[in-house]
């Protein structure tokens, strides 16, 4: 929003302008009289309509005779009781049904202290015989006055309001022509608050609807124009600028659909707030957004067993290492739910453990916590913090996972994500810890890169470790999160906003997604089912392609791919897969009660005497920085491991 902001500019004050504002500063000074006027004159028609309609619609003695003194008992009675009812105040632009009612109430209150007074003065001898010319009118003259002024006052608002929302409405310089996606209730509701505004900015061309019952149909004279699979057709016949998909209950394929299909009509996408949103009154059908590309990956959401989770993290010390990191960040958002005794930021970037900290003390200022600048590899102070804190639950999130970098930079890899691991995993250990989880990647499968195989000689570790352990030492995989530091998303954003080309590696590249709160929700659900050893798999749905996620992306930003922004090949960079390895499924994996939590069910056959020692040999090459070196030492760890650059160095 505050980059929509520094793009709105301002005109200049002139003569001009000050003098268009003119006479609305002056209603608004002078508001009050005005209204006050404006009633006296309905109350002055409602009475005259009264008489006419008493005299079969004939001017006669009446109007000079009697209708001014009536006129002015009527005005002194109104005007005090509409001024209990608070009707000389509030904006008649924004008339409702309660304005409505207050001025029944207004009329019913007054038109009854007329008629008391009224028959009072009669019931009076000296007066009867003055006001005997007006008994022939007094008993309809009320009851119709009452009806009039009802009438007349709340059309008198209602047509301010409509002028207010139809024909004054300040419009900007250029309106957009819009589209509206849905010919349900939320389309009509949208349309509805779309006229509303106060300062037009759309103009509502038409209606799209799979109903073929609604084609040709006009909601509040919009027409419907056709169905979905015609849409990027009637986007470039109508000159279409902006979409709005009213659909609150859209699954993200059915979005994805929509997008695919306008792929080229250079147009932006907007959605409504979904039906939860909706019902719970957080949002209005008016309130649409951007739609972003988490609409079109996003799945269903994630259910979760929040009695198990809650045991396993409240009122406990909580550690979290890389705690400024994408994953950590979330992390520690996600913990902080379920109100832990102390949570421990452990984060060797300052920079990320500062704004995280804040966020957190802001968001959650119960939650009491603790940021601990740390290198994970620094043995002494790490069993500093946990000889001080004694974590009960350890969840470890600091690694290395720049897949090129890491090809580029191996010593820091095996560094980082083995000696590391290693490190807090020891002093787990020994301190006590209760839980420990690592959150791996699923380039740790069959491994090509530096990182991947660094992850899996770090799973083995903890593996084994917990074999003689009283800490639960568990693992959880899953591929790439949406929007992490480094993630395609960012980089694809970056580069449309700097007009392009996107940068692809391979046509075929494919990836899984998920969103970065439902891997760190799945991450502590495993973890709190974990009873010690288990390697977590998440369910990371179906891999999508890069290429297709870069053409959505630039259609969602309102370009056209390949012709407004170019997308170029540029080769798999090293240590790169084209698809990742990560199902749920096969032969290897056990089923948890979870649908989207698997167990990876392969464990190490080696001693932890020759672990030990294989570990000791790849990290005493670490310092080499030797390419050959190090996967020479990993292979002897993790066989799997296919990487081929030895072959270039």
């Amino acid at each position: 929003m505050a980059e929509e902001n520094k793009n709105i500019q301002i005109p200049e004050k002139s003569d001009e302008k000050s003098n268009i504002n003119i006479p609305s500063s002056v209603m608004l000074r002078f508001r009050r009289p005005l209204i006050i006027f404006a009633h006296i004159l309905v109350f002055a028609a409602s009475l005259m309509l009264a008489f006419l309609f008493v005299s079969n619609m004939q001017f006669g003695e009446w109007f000079v005779r009697q209708y001014p003194k009536l006129l002015l008992c009527f005005i002194v009675i109104k005007i005090p009781v509409f001024v209990y009812f608070r009707q000389f105040q509030g904006w008649w632009r924004f008339v409702s049904i309660s304005d409505l009612l207050a001025i029944v109430k207004a009329s019913l209150v007054s038109t009854l202290i007329l008629v008391v007074l009224w028959f009072g003065l009669l019931s009076a001898e000296p007066l009867r015989r003055h006001l005997q010319n007006f008994t022939t009118f007094s008993q309809a003259i009320f009851i119709l006055d009452m009806f009039a002024t009802i009438v007349l006052l709340g059309g008198l608002r209602m047509a301010v309001r409509l002028y207010h929302e139809e024909f004054h409405t300040e419009q900007a310089i250029k309106l957009k022509r819009f589209l509206i996606i849905g010919a349900g209730n939320a389309g009509e509701a949208l349309l509805r608050e779309l006229h509303r505004m106060p300062i037009e900015q759309y103009d509502v061309i038409g209606f799209i609807d799979d109903d073929p019952a609604k084609k040709g149909v006009s909601i509040h004279g919009i027409p419907v124009l056709g169905r979905v699979d015609q849409l990027a057709q009637i986007c470039k016949q109508q000159n279409i600028d902006e979409i709005a998909i009213a659909m609150p209950s859209v699954t993200a394929k059915q979005l994805r659909k929509v997008v695919q299909i306008c792929e080229g009509a250079k147009v932006h996408f907007q959605t409504v707030p979904s039906v939860t949103d909706i019902a719970s009154g957080r949002y209005k059908v008016s309130q649409i957004r951007t739609v972003d590309i988490n609409d079109l990956l996003g799945r269903e959401a994630v259910q979760l067993d929040l009695d198990i989770i809650k045991q396993y993290l409240q009122d406990k010390v909580i550690l979290v290492t890389g705690a400024g990191g994408s994953i950590g960040s979330e992390m520690c958002r996600q913990v902080c739910y379920f109100n832990p005794k102390l949570l421990l930021l452990v984060e060797q970037a300052e920079n990320a453990l500062f704004f995280i900290e804040r966020e957190l003390r802001k968001s959650f200022p119960q939650v009491a916590m603790e940021t601990l600048i740390c290198d994970i590899t620094d043995n002494v102070r790490v069993g500093q913090i946990f000889e001080h804190f004694k974590p009960d639950v350890v969840i470890h999130a600091a690694a290395h996972k720049h897949v090129p970098l890491m090809e580029i930079n191996p010593g820091e890899a095996i560094k980082n994500n083995v000696v590391g691991t290693r490190t807090v995993a020891d002093a787990a250990d020994k301190y006590g810890t209760e839980n420990f989880v690592m959150i791996s990647t699923d380039k740790a499968v069959n491994p090509t890169s530096i990182m991947g195989s660094s992850k899996r000689v770090a799973e083995m570790y903890i593996q084994d470790l917990n074999r003689t352990s009283k800490t639960h030492f568990v693992t959880v995989r899953f591929g790439n999160v949406l929007g992490s530091n480094g993630s395609v998303v960012p980089i694809f954003k970056s580069q449309i906003a700097a007009g392009g080309p996107v940068t692809v590696t391979h046509p075929e590249m494919r990836r899984y997604f998920m969103t970065i709160p439902e891997a760190s929700q799945l991450v502590l659900q495993a973890a709190a089912m974990g009873k010690g050893g288990e390697i977590f798999v998440l369910d990371m749905g179906e891999p999508v392609k890069i290429v297709d996620l870069a053409k959505e992306l630039i259609t969602l930003s309102g370009f056209r791919p390949g012709e407004d922004i170019e997308i170029i090949f540029t080769g798999t960079r090293p240590g790169e897969k084209l698809f990742e390895e990560l199902s749920i499924k096969g032969e290897d994996m056990i089923p948890t009660r979870h649908s989207k939590i698997g167990i990876w069910g392969t464990n190490i056959t080696i001693s932890r005497e020759q672990l030990h020692q294989m570990i000791g040999g790849l990290v005493s090459t670490a310092d080499t920085q030797d390419y050959k070196q190090i996967v020479t030492a990993i292979k002897q760890l993790v066989p799997e491991f296919i990487g081929d650059r030895t072959s270039n160095n």
